[in-house]
C-alpha cells in the first residue's frame, strides 16, 4: 500500500475507488466500506484508495493510532492511503470546494464510497446531498453505507470505546471483528519483571484507548510472528513506595521468549482478563501470583 502524507504529492490514480472517513477502529462498518471498495477496483482494475484524517475531527480520543489503522488498510488490501492532515486551514474548506479541489482534480475519483453518516467541510455542512449533487458535475459513482446495527444497536467507535474502556472484551471484539489491541513501541522499564523471574516489555502506546486496569491472557504480534503471554495494565500499587505517582503502565511478559526487542513495534491483543490489578505486601506474594496467572493465561490461549 502507497501512503501520502497529505495531498499535495498526490497525481490522479487510475480508476479510482476512494473511501472516505476517519475509520477510527476499523470495526465492522468501516470494514464493509473499506473491502467494497478493493473489490469494486479489482473489477474495474482501478485503485482503491482510503483518505483518512489526523488527528480526529471531532477531536475524540483514537481507538487505534495512525499507524495501527495503516497496517488494518494494508491488510484489507488498500492500495493507497492518503493521509490528511486536519488543520484549521483544512476544516474550512468549503464542502464543494473539497469536491471539486480534492476528490475530482488532485485525486480523479470515479466511485466514492461513504458511510450514510459522514459529514465534511467547514463547519461539517457537506454530507451525502452535498457529494450527490457533484456526482454527475465531476464524474464520480456514489456509493453510501448504511450503519451496520448488531442486535438494532448501531456499531459506532463511541461505544467501542466504552466496552474496551470496561474490559468488556468480548462484546468489544464482535464489533471490530477481531481482538482488542494496542500497537505500541518496546521501552525501557527498570527490570523489575526480570528480578522476580517474568521480564516483561514495557509498552509506549502509540493511542489512548487501552482496556481498564488488571491482568490479561494475550497474544502477542512481533516482526509477523505470534506469541502468548500474559499482560499486565496498572500503576503497580505493590512498588508505591518505590514509585510515587507511578503512571498507568502496560506490561507484557511473553512465554518462552529471550530478545532484546526495545524500540521494535508491537501489538498486543487482549484475549481474556483474569483479574483485576491487586496490591501485595511483598514481593514473594506478587511473584506467586503471576505465576497463577501465567498459568491461567495458557490454558486460556489454548482453547482461543
Amino acid at each position: 500500500m502507497k501512503i501520502f502524507h497529505g495531498i499535495n504529492q498526490v497525481r490522479k490514480f487510475k480508476n479510482a475507488v476512494v473511501a472516505l472517513g476517519v475509520f477510527d477502529g476499523v470495526h465492522r462498518g468501516h470494514v464493509n466500506i473499506l473491502r467494497s471498495a478493493v473489490t469494486k477496483a479489482h473489477s474495474i482494475k482501478g485503485t482503491s484508495v482510503v483518505m483518512t484524517f489526523y488527528p480526529h475531527p471531532q477531536g475524540e480520543e483514537s481507538l487505534y493510532s495512525l499507524e495501527h489503522r495503516l497496517r488494518l488498510f494494508q491488510q484489507i488490501g488498500i492500495d493507497a492511503c492518503i493521509v490528511v492532515n486536519f488543520t484549521e486551514t483544512f476544516a474550512g474548506m468549503a464542502p464543494k470546494d473539497f469536491i471539486k479541489e480534492i476528490l475530482a482534480n488532485r485525486i480523479g475519483a470515479n466511485y466514492v464510497y461513504v458511510g450514510r453518516n459522514f459529514r465534511f467541510g467547514k463547519g461539517a455542512k457537506g454530507d451525502l446531498k452535498t457529494l450527490e449533487e457533484s456526482a454527475d458535475i465531476y464524474g464520480y459513482e456514489l456509493k453510501a453505507f448504511s450503519v451496520v446495527k448488531i442486535k438494532n444497536r448501531p456499531i459506532s467507535s463511541t461505544y467501542i470505546r466504552r466496552l474496551i474502556k470496561g474490559a468488556q472484551l468480548k462484546k468489544a471484539e464482535h464489533l471490530l471483528s477481531r481482538p482488542v489491541s494496542i500497537l505500541g513501541s518496546v521501552i525501557p522499564g527498570n527490570f523489575l519483571g526480570r528480578i522476580i523471574g517474568f521480564p516483561t516489555a514495557n509498552i509506549d502506546p502509540h493511542h489512548e484507548v487501552i482496556p481498564a486496569p488488571g491482568i490479561y491472557a494475550v497474544r502477542v504480534i512481533l516482526e509477523g510472528k505470534r506469541y502468548a503471554g500474559v499482560c499486565y495494565i496498572g500503576t503497580r500499587p505493590t512498588f508505591m513506595k518505590q514509585e510515587k505517582k507511578c503512571k498507568t503502565r502496560i506490561e507484557a511478559h511473553i512465554f518462552n521468549f529471550n530478545k532484546n526487542i526495545y524500540s521494535k513495534f508491537l501489538e498486543i491483543q487482549f484475549i481474556k482478563k483474569i483479574r483485576r490489578d491487586l496490591k501485595f505486601a511483598t514481593l514473594a506474594m506478587l511473584k506467586r501470583q503471576i505465576e497463577k496467572d501465567a498459568a491461567i493465561a495458557k490454558r486460556i490461549l489454548i482453547l482461543h
